[in-house]
């Protein structure tokens, strides 16, 4: 989209509101921090909020949906390098149960179910996981505008104080596997989420099943 440039008529040019613009991002990281959101909605809102304040700097509203648009995005692009590790990744989880997408903010999701990823109550990597983060981390050293973000899920079963260290010990033990196969730590963030993010009810084997999980999120920015 090719922005407009505002009108050099002094009678339309109007100064930014800056306390709009800080009401706005601080509102975009309360919403990135609420409890009940997905890391894409999370990501998309701080995103959207920033840009909105940002787009605002042009002084018309044209500018703020603009920025809202970009921000929206997270700053992330989808390059041919993440549609061919899109693509990888598909064929190496093929049959495993792990869901591969592309996110709404352009961010590379795998979501990987309990049963091939870690034994109920421990953190160490089974090996059905081995072979699928191998081949997430091939190919990652040799791009350094690309970050990794890995979170933690339990089922509501049991207490938040066992709950909540052992998803963020779960996603640490991901991250170490990269890690020991080329991939910056620092380029990697982790989280636990303890019981907090369920995607189905927790009242029956299956619904716990599917809250027990591993999210794994590779992002490209522009370099």
């Amino acid at each position: 989209m090719t922005a407009q440039h505002p009108s050099s008529s002094a009678s339309f040019r109007r100064p930014a509101p800056r306390a709009g613009i800080a009401a706005a991002v601080v509102l975009a990281l309360a919403l990135g921090g609420c409890a009940n959101m997905s890391e894409t909605q999370k990501g998309t809102a701080v995103g959207a909020g920033v840009g909105a304040g940002v787009g605002a700097l042009v002084g018309q509203g044209r500018g703020a949906a603009i920025g809202a648009g970009v921000g929206a995005l997270g700053g992330y692009i989808w390059s041919s390098h993440m549609q061919k590790k899109k693509a990888e990744m598909e064929q190496a989880t093929a049959g495993t149960g792990v869901a591969v997408t592309q996110t709404a903010d352009n961010q590379l999701k795998l979501d990987i179910p309990s049963d091939i990823s870690f034994d109920t109550g421990r953190a160490d990597i089974r090996p059905a996981l081995r072979p699928i983060l191998d081949q997430f981390a091939s190919g990652l050293r040799d791009q350094p505008n690309t970050e990794v973000r890995i979170i933690g899920h339990t089922d509501s079963t049991g207490s938040d104080a066992v709950n909540d260290p052992l998803s963020l010990q779960r996603a640490n033990s991901a991250r170490d596997y990269l890690s020991a196969r080329g991939v910056d730590a620092r380029r990697i963030l982790t989280a636990g989420r303890g019981s907090h993010e369920p995607v189905a009810e927790n009242n029956s084997d299956a619904g716990r099943a599917k809250n027990r999980r591993v999210e794994i999120f590779l992002a490209e920015r522009q370099g």
